[in-house]
């Protein structure tokens, strides 16, 4: 490229130089020359620039450091150039320098998943990106403009739906995962690190929504916080509030839960309650339950308020004071510890006014779970500690899923984490517990995933939970080893393809500047889908290594799974850190993309990026439609049918059977489809990744004649598009027609079928759902106590989840069919297979187009 002299880059660098030489000679000092390159490229180190023109100029054998025109392009280009963008954009353009707006619009749509493009949007961007006033004049983006489009915020991984609150805020509280803070009021470790008022300041600036307030008796009846372990530069209680005041909603506006640990005497308690009342006013939420609803308010109730949680006095009995048992966590431990430790509750008195405040998030202590789904109120909140939590996790994990659909719960570090480590928060959302306390002030690799899980519904401090973790009737277990019933696994594909500009590791000083990086792939959600798969390493290179790697992982539950890319620096003594970037599998989009890598604090660094391609399918055949409209095979077998399990309850089996037929018959139809899909891909020789638009692409090319004319043409039967051959056709293009109808048919099937099929499921669900309340009764009857009722009961709560589940899947898989028939006409009217040519779009076309779209839309009386 860099050979003629009339490429766009090089006419648009020449401009550059002739601006910069005000003299008119030619030639520039070097120091301007390396000045306008880093002006040019603000990545690029001057020792690296002033290197390259002392090669230049050392291969001409010239004395001078004077630069001329074409060595600026020269060190410029090689400079500037990164080998794996030109490739993508000369394998795009088909071996041109440049894109046209046809060629962005084409890998706006295949490539990154972008709908609804117009060739206007695509001169936007090039008029946006363009660096050459020739190219932004006659619409084309050469490599340097497109360089700067890929490492733009347009092409972040990070799904700009998710920069905004995008889930249902109206579900109950206890159905979200709240962003939550432990021992709020430090900036160090818990055992000497002084109290700080930026404690809080950080943690609400991060969506933080229940932060911890440890409060004692401080002097001139002032109460205080302060760490219990130093007792050094104890805070005011009143100045603190008055900041969580002041940012308690400036980056959310969903409730905000203060978590009260009091210390205090009777006296400073009531004036703790002064200063709450008269600092957040109306804010504070003190509306007393309802005991006839059954669940907690949403965060859309509770917008704009701040909730206290903590002990309360007894309802029923009219004391101004009492005793209550207390809250104190690490005192607790530390007396269980301890050899003359008996199983007395410590008692502490508690005034009515601060038990007032308390309404919805009372606290109370954990015995079992018989106890608390008999016995405990929606408004009652257990803490556990970490070990306690981790116990139960692993011994009742149902349990715990079942229990966390009603209640909040609330998990805290270890006492012994002296150090301030942290937790892992994922082996606690896996069985739905909401607030899992962190650490803030402790970075690393938990504190990674917590902030990156965060990031997701704009940030807000809310992530709604799983539908599997959050319906009245359903069975999920964290301890899954494959499938979850009603979810689809998924698989995600990622292609490590270069970084960019990776800093040296901190502290690092045995190699000088040279490192040696390699990228770690972890995913972190339930324990089957846990994995981590590690990159080649790339030798002394930190500006622009390449990996060009690929891996795959299968996804069992999508929506709890995250990707966490982590750079090191391979080193015999010990791999040291570079960069991370944590991120939830929902938010990711599609296609190439920049990851912006965070050092160890979590900061993003400026300049410094890993170059990847993602693509996330289905594991049997399809994909989801637009972000998702892709296809992979994994081995071709039979279908895999999520089995219904035997209740022993004889009413309920007879119901279930009746859903069997119906069941296979919504698995066959699916994989029929996708199945369909994949062998078009297959035989027109794209990987499965490919999207259908691609897919359609390739085969409209395959179906031209040696005259240049097309050998079948797109006609509109029934709404549906099928190819019609025009004339005699080799053998090759009569198998490519053959599954290009087969495809069509097995969609139309599905979207014809689809409700009939969806009914008979739904109605075996409904008349499950009528015996619910009666398990118990019809249990006795059968004779079934104890374990084997409770068996019953798990079956049961399989069974409806994997009818509703499968319910939802078909529907999707319709509603992906309906979008498939779009793209695919949308994709033969603009490549020619149509018989008004590419151009335009006949009335006709636009009438079946109208009509596959009332089939999208027709069906709003609620059966799908």
């Amino acid at each position: 490229m860099e050979n003629s002299q009339n490429t766009p880059r090089f006419v648009w660098l020449k401009t550059v130089f002739e601006a910069a030489d005000v003299d008119g000679n030619g030639i520039m000092l070097e120091d301007t020359s390396v000045e306008l390159i880093k002006q040019l490229n603000p990545t690029l180190k001057e020792s690296k620039i002033r290197l390259k023109f002392k090669e230049i100029q050392k291969s001409k054998e010239k004395l001078t450091t004077r630069v001329t025109k074409e060595e600026f392009c020269e060190a410029f280009s090689e400079l500037c150039t990164r080998p794996e963008v030109y490739f993508l954009l000369v394998q795009i353009s088909k071996n041109k320098e440049y894109l046209d707006a046809n060629d962005l619009m084409l890998f706006l749509e295949a490539e990154q998943g972008v709908a609804h493009i117009t060739e206007e949007m695509c001169l936007d961007i090039i008029r946006r990106y363009e660096l050459s006033q020739e190219g932004r004049l006659k619409g084309f983006l050469a490599i340097d403009g497109f360089t700067q489009y890929l490492v733009s915020p347009e092409c972040d991984i990070f799904d700009p739906e998710h920069r905004k609150v995008v889930q249902d805020m109206t579900q109950p509280l206890s159905h979200y995962y709240i962003n939550a803070s432990h021992n709020t009021y430090l900036i160090e470790d818990q055992f000497r690190g002084p109290a700080d008022i930026n404690g809080y300041v950080r943690a609400l600036k991060m969506n933080c929504r229940s932060i911890e307030l440890d409060v004692c008796d401080g002097p001139d009846n002032e109460p205080i916080i302060c760490n219990r372990n130093s007792m050094t530069s104890p805070l005011a209680f009143r100045n603190v509030i008055e900041v969580i005041n002041k940012l308690a909603f400036i980056t959310s506006e969903y409730p905000l839960i203060l978590c009260l640990g009091n210390h205090c005497s009777i006296q400073q308690q009531k004036v703790m309650v002064q200063h709450m009342k008269k600092i957040f006013g109306n804010k504070l939420y003190t509306e007393a339950p309802l005991p006839s609803e059954a669940y907690l308010p949403s965060p859309e109730k509770l917008k704009m308020k701040i909730i206290v949680k903590g002990k309360k006095l007894p309802s029923d009995q009219d004391l101004l004071e009492g005793e209550v048992t207390d809250e104190d966590e690490e005192a607790e431990i530390s007396r269980r510890m301890s050899e003359d430790y008996v199983n007395d509750p410590r008692l502490i008195w508690l005034c009515r006014e601060l038990s007032d405040l308390v309404s919805i998030c009372k606290s109370v202590q954990y015995k079992d779970f018989v106890v608390s789904m008999k016995s405990q109120n929606y408004w009652e909140i257990c803490s556990f500690s970490e070990a306690e939590a981790s116990r139960i996790a692993n011994e009742y994990p149902e349990d715990f899923v079942n229990y966390n659909k009603k209640f909040l719960s609330r998990i805290y570090p270890s006492a012994m984490r002296i150090d301030s480590s942290n937790l892992n928060p994922q082996d606690f959302w896996n069985c739905g517990c909401q607030i899992v306390a962190m650490n803030y002030q402790t970075p690393g690799p938990m504190m990674d995933l917590h902030t990156g899980w965060f990031l997701q519904n704009g940030g807000c401090g809310y992530v709604l939970r799983p539908s599997v973790m959050r319906d009245t009737v359903s069975y999920f277990s964290a301890n899954t080893k494959g499938i979850v019933p009603g979810v689809s696994p998924q698989v995600l594909h990622v292609k490590i393809i270069s970084g960019q500009n990776f800093p040296k590791p901190k502290g690092a000083c045995a190699k000088g500047d040279v490192i040696d990086p390699y990228v770690c792939i972890e995913i972190h959600g339930i324990p089957a889908d846990c994995a981590e798969q590690r990159t080649k390493t790339v030798q002394q290179n930190s500006d622009n290594p390449i990996f060009d790697e690929s891996f795959e992982f299968q996804i069992n539950l999508p929506e709890l799974a995250m990707i966490r890319f982590v750079v090191l620096d391979d080193d015999y003594i010990g791999d040291e850190f570079i960069g991370q970037y944590t991120i939830p599998l929902e938010c990711l989009q599609p296609g190439y993309r920049h990851i912006p890598l965070r050092c160890f604090v979590g900061d993003i660094m400026e300049h410094v990026t890993l170059f990847v391609h993602i693509a996330i399918t289905n594991r049997s055949g399809g994909g989801k439609a637009q972000k998702r409209s892709l296809s992979v095979r994994i081995g071709k077998k039979g279908s895999e049918y999520t089995m219904l399990r035997n209740t022993s309850l004889k009413i309920i089996d007879d119901i279930f059977k009746l859903a069997v037929h119906p069941l296979r018959e919504a698995t066959d139809m699916r994989e029929n489809m996708q199945n369909a899909i994949v062998s078009v891909k297959e035989l027109c020789g794209l990987p499965p990744i490919a999207s259908l638009k691609q897919c359609i692409l390739t085969l409209s090319s395959r179906l031209i004649n040696s005259d240049n004319t097309p050998s079948a043409t797109v006609y509109m039967k029934d709404t549906f598009p099928y190819l019609e051959p025009l004339g005699t056709m080799p053998d090759v293009q009569k198998k490519l027609m053959a599954a290009y109808d087969l495809m069509i048919q097995e969609s139309r099937f599905l979207i014809e079928t689809a409700d009939t099929v969806h009914d008979k499921i739904v109605q075996c669900q409904k008349a499950g759902m009528e015996f619910h309340e009666e398990l118990h009764n019809l249990g006795a009857k059968e004779g079934l106590k104890g374990r084997k009722l409770s068996k019953a009961i798990e079956s049961f709560a399989w069974n409806i989840t994997v009818l509703k589940g499968q319910g939802d899947l078909l529907k999707n898989a319709k509603n992906e069919a309906i979008e498939n028939m779009k793209q695919i006409q949308l994709a033969c009217l603009s490549c020619g297979l149509s018989k008004t040519g590419s151009g335009n779009m006949d009335a006709k076309s636009k009438r079946c187009l109208e009509a596959i779209e009332e089939k999208d839309t027709g069906d709003e009386n609620g059966r799908l």
